[in-house]
């Protein structure tokens, strides 16, 4: 098995898996659906696309720096009373996501050329590239390269990703969340595996998952150069001026 592994960071992103209308929610942690349209719009799949090749691929993700869930909302037009017709009123909308969080995520395959492919395709990617919504951009880099080891090894190997002016007042301890196989456990269902992007009929069903827990010890190496830390370069500058 290999797994191709994804960093997941930005001010803003967006996984909502079960609400529509008037308040849009988003999960605490990514949905292979929204992963399985990151890959779709790298390879530069149109959303009627067949996804069967990608929903085989399993996923797994552990929460670096879970972030903060928060909201607002958003006056998307004026609409007009049902019972008058003369009154004209605000549609207004409540939108979740989760603020400043630091994802890692893997896609397990025992086809290490597709996972290459995709690895390819994330760096040059055809379509332009959102986490949960399209104004929502990650930061640089995205793909992590793929790792000749399992789903499970590779989360749990990876170095952590929140950088070093980041890591005093971070959680040591990860959650991590897997796609369950047969014989692994069943904690609990998501609905996000997508069967059908296409606007005239989206599908989704139920994936199982299982959850567990790890422990970022203090002397382990971390990715350092994941993020850019703007204010220690100011410092750096002005002391050699």
């Amino acid at each position: 098995m290999a797994t191709l592994l994804l960093r997941l960071a930005a001010p803003l992103q967006s996984y909502g898996t079960g609400s529509k209308f008037e308040i849009r929610k988003t999960d605490a942690l990514p949905s292979k659906s929204a992963l399985i349209g990151l890959l779709a719009a790298a390879l530069g799949r149109r959303r009627d696309s067949d996804l069967q090749d990608l929903n085989a691929l399993r996923f797994g993700v552990r929460a670096d720096l879970p972030g903060e869930v928060t909201y607002d909302f958003q006056m998307a037009r004026l609409v007009r009373k049902k019972r008058t017709g003369d009154d004209v009123v605000p549609y207004i909308t409540y939108r979740y996501y989760i603020q400043d969080g630091i994802f890692l995520v893997g896609f397990e395959s025992e086809d290490m050329a597709f996972l290459r492919e995709l690895d390819e395709a994330m760096h040059h990617p055809v379509f332009h590239l959102f986490l949960g919504r399209k104004s929502y951009v990650p930061t640089p880099p995205i793909s992590l390269g793929v790792r000749d080891l399992s789903l499970e090894d590779a989360l749990r190997q990876e170095a952590w990703l929140v950088p070093d002016w980041r890591q005093s007042r971070a959680d040591r301890h990860l959650l991590l969340q897997f796609e369950s196989t047969e014989g692994t456990a069943v904690d609990g269902l998501r609905r996000d595996h997508a069967v059908s992007f296409d606007p005239a009929q989206r599908l989704y069903a139920d994936r199982a998952v299982y959850q567990d827990m790890m422990t970022i010890d203090a002397a382990k190496p971390t990715n350092e150069d994941t993020e850019h830390d703007i204010f220690a370069a100011l410092e750096e500058e002005e002391s050699c001026t």
